[in-house]
């Protein structure tokens, strides 16, 4: 996460960085300006570097780390840089590489000289983060390890960094651009916890940043404040966003008066509180994000004291009520966000200057002409949102009060305004010129209004617009052609219901990079067009109700990532000329009607990371030409009508993590006799069970394992040994449930291990007991 500062902090902490990389290697891996006659670099050093290249997988990185060569002085290395007179690598900057691996190389920990270490945006988690090894690096300042797939306790070990000046360990908003699930859709996600705070934070004195958002503190009760007051005095930054707190913000947080940056939004379970006033007095805010945070009660009517103030989101805290706050210090303010509360109409006090205002979002309360005026005519205003229901009341008639006709008129003042959000409003009494008249903007999102079809044709003329969104609307008959006048459109999302066929003009958004259609109700074939849209990466079908064949158009969408159809009227088999999406990562076609054979050129995807096609009547064999798609690491064909054998050919999948070939009528694997293992009937003694108990797993889990609901058939022999494979045959039974499939995973012991390569459960499918447990434990002893 990018730390949000002050330039003295920043100077002191990039200093190091500086010195180093302008003399010994640049952060983007440039070329020195003057190279050095011998190596910088340490032989220990690179030879360590090496191996823990070697334990990344790159199949899905944005480097190749190529400069990384053994013979060659690691400090001109990308990412690298070295300490100019010891030669000592100081720096490590992996960040946003897309790198994989399953754990941290203990390679890693013998760069003791390390003093900035930044592998956040890479899948570097494997199973469980480390407990031990960051003790070693003594000298770091800087560690970042937000976003990259780590899973438990934060490690004890990071707790005893005393030199650390910024730890990031948060999980914080990525870009799926449609939120695909699927087995990278977590990837960069942590999922990490901790129960003692106090322990956690007791030695980090001098810490000055802390980012741990996402990171479960619900343990922590209310000493996650008293706590930090105590032991970490110089805080600065502190970002603790969607952590679970519990209790209400402590006062003595008041103690920390030098903290220019507090971001506590999104713990919403935290116990109601009234504001905490105290936040007024400290000299330096700058930003100040309480959102959703349970605040209830007034706010104090008196200024914030701090002249550099410049974010302030109170919004979604609906109990919080009284004036507009009193910003006669505001002339820094950019961002005002007090949607989502019950402020009540006041009209700002003369001395407010709002000059730097870019982002300013209100309630209904708030949304009148005399408020709005009192503004005067904000010359920095970028993006407006007006919610114009309160809580969760969305059909409203606006009074007099909230007549958005007068409101639009003054929108329209604003000429650098390029995002405009409009949620629960009516626009019954507006006249479709003055939406035609935002011509600067880039970004329109229109929330469960009601749209009459001249105002739908009127967002046609907004041809500046990059990204639409038109969620739970009410609208009149077809989608106007008028939306093919938005050339310059990258991303539409449209989850409102409209009647007819969907629109060819649809053909002209040849700039279009994500196109989300969720319950639209679009009757007719998909048209061909469709197949114009070139530059498309994410294409997300849902309860669209097309009928006939998918068009055999959609193969020219060559850049796509990203497929989703689901719950759609298609009928007739998948067109053949889906095999030539070859850039495509993932695909999931649901429930979408499709008959026939599964086309053969699908073995073409050799780019494909997930595979599922569940709930169709695609029937036929499971094609050979699956077993090319060797970067599949999830693979589901659940309940279709497949049948004969398996081919042979997928035990080359072995990137899988997930495979579920359940509810179809498939014989046993094409398989040789001794690579072929089935589960048989017998005792199985406590000690394997426990064999198999998952790393995270509840204790008291484990012995309900096989023992509970009614199981009549137990395990004897398991050969897992280079584990291709977990099959599914004949039976209905068994899924994947999982939420996070990684939270699962566990090591089979090599002693029962048996070489085989294909594992068949169909006869054990009655034990319902094993199947939320005992196959996610397979998968990760398969990946293993």
């Amino acid at each position: 996460m990018a730390s949000i500062g002050w330039v003295l902090l920043l100077f002191l902490a990039q200093l190091h960085t500086l010195l180093s990389t302008s003399i010994a290697h640049r952060a983007d891996g440039g070329n020195l300006t003057h190279l050095p006659v011998s190596f910088l670099c340490h032989p220990n050093q690179a030879k360590a570097l090496l191996q823990l290249k070697k334990s990344f997988s790159f199949s899905r990185s944005t480097t190749r780390l190529s400069s990384w060569r053994n013979g060659t002085d690691c400090c001109l290395w990308e990412g690298v840089g070295c300490d100019p007179s010891s030669g000592h690598v100081t720096i490590l900057d992996l960040n946003n590489r897309c790198l994989s691996s399953h754990g941290l190389d203990p390679a890693l920990f013998s760069l003791i000289s390390l003093w900035r270490l930044d592998l956040s945006m890479n899948d570097i988690g494997g199973d469980n983060i480390q407990s031990a090894g960051f003790e070693r690096f003594t000298f770091l300042t800087h560690l970042n390890l937000s976003n990259s797939g780590l899973y438990g306790q934060i490690p004890p070990s990071i707790s005893k960094l005393v030199n650390l000046l910024s730890l990031d360990l948060s999980t914080y908003n990525i870009d799926y651009s449609l939120g695909f699930y699927g087995p990278n859709y977590y990837d960069y996600y942590n999922n990490l916890w901790e129960s003692s705070f106090d322990t956690f934070v007791a030695n980090l004195s001098n810490l000055r940043e802390l980012y741990l958002d996402s990171v479960d503190l619900s343990n922590s009760g209310e000493e996650w404040g008293t706590s930090l007051a105590a032991y970490v005095p110089q805080l600065q930054v502190l970002s603790l966003a969607d952590c679970s707190l519990s209790g209400p913000i402590h006062k003595a947080l008041s103690r920390l008066h030098s903290l220019v940056v507090i971001n506590l939004q999104g713990n919403f379970d935290a116990a109601a509180g009234p504001f905490p006033e105290f936040f007024m007095d400290f000299p330096n805010l700058t930003v100040l994000q309480l959102s959703e945070t349970n605040l209830e009660g007034r706010l104090p009517s008196r200024p914030f004291q701090s002249k550099n103030l410049r974010v302030l989101d109170l919004s979604y805290n609906m109990n919080l009520s009284g004036h507009v706050p009193n910003f006669s210090n505001a002339s820094s303010l950019e961002t005002l966000r007090l949607d989502g509360t019950n402020f009540v109409y006041a009209i700002p006090t003369p001395s407010s200057n709002f000059a730097s205002l870019k982002e300013l979002a209100l309630n209904r309360n708030l949304i009148s002409v005399d408020f709005l005026s009192a503004f005067g005519r904000l010359k920095s205003l970028h993006q407006l949102d007006l919610h114009c229901f309160l809580d969760n009341e969305l059909d409203i008639d606006l009074d007099s009060g909230s007549d958005l006709g007068p409101i639009f008129s003054w929108i329209g003042q604003h000429k650098n305004l390029t995002s405009l959000g409009l949620f629960g409003c009516n626009f019954s009494g507006v006249p479709p010129i003055l939406l035609s008249n935002f011509m600067n903007l880039k970004n329109l999102e229109i929330d469960n209004c009601d749209l009459p079809s001249p105002v739908l044709h009127a967002v046609g003329n907004l041809t500046g617009l990059q990204t639409l969104e038109m969620h739970y609307c009410t609208t009149y008959g077809s989608m106007p052609s008028s939306i093919g006048n938005l050339t310059n459109l990258r991303n539409l999302y449209i989850l409102s219901w409209f009647s007819g066929p969907m629109p060819a003009a649809i053909g002209e958004l040849t700039n279009l990079r994500n196109l989300y259609i969720e319950g639209a109700g679009f009757s007719g074939p998909m048209p061909d067009a469709i197949g114009e849209l070139t530059n498309l990466r994410n294409l997300y079908i849902e309860f669209a109700w097309f009928s006939g064949p998918m068009p055999a158009a959609i193969g020219e969408l060559t850049n796509l990532r990203n497929m989703y159809i689901a719950h759609c009227g298609f009928s007739g088999p998948m067109p053949p000329a889906i095999g030539k999406l070859t850039n495509l990562r993932n695909m999931y076609i649901v429930d979408s009607g499709f008959s026939g054979s599964m086309p053969a050129p699908i073995g073409n995807l050799t780019n494909l990371e997930a595979m599922d096609i569940h709930g169709c009547q695609i029937s036929g064999l499971i094609p050979y030409a699956i077993g090319q798609l060797n970067k599949l690491r999830w693979l589901v064909l659940r309940g279709c009508n497949f049948s004969g054998s398996i081919p042979s050919s997928i035990v080359n999948l072995t990137q899988l993590t997930m495979l579920d070939l359940s509810s179809n009528s498939l014989n046993d694997p094409e398989a040789p006799e001794e690579d072929y293992w089935e589960f048989s009937e017998g005792p199985l003694e406590s000690e394997e069970v426990f064999e198999f108990v998952p790393c995270e797993v509840n204790p008291s889990a484990s012995a309900n394992l096989f023992n509970d609901q009614g199981c009549s058939k137990k395990v004897t022999r398991i050969g897992m040994g280079g584990l291709v494979a977990v099959i599914w045959i004949n039976q209905g039974l068994c899924s994947y449930s999982g939420r996070h499939y990684k939270s699962w995973a566990s090591i089979v012991p090599q002693s029962i291990t048996g070489g085989r390569k294909i594992l068949d459960i169909s006869n054990i499918a009655q034990c319902m007991c094993i199947f939320q447990m005992m196959i996610t434990i397979l998968i990760g002893a398969w990946r293993k």
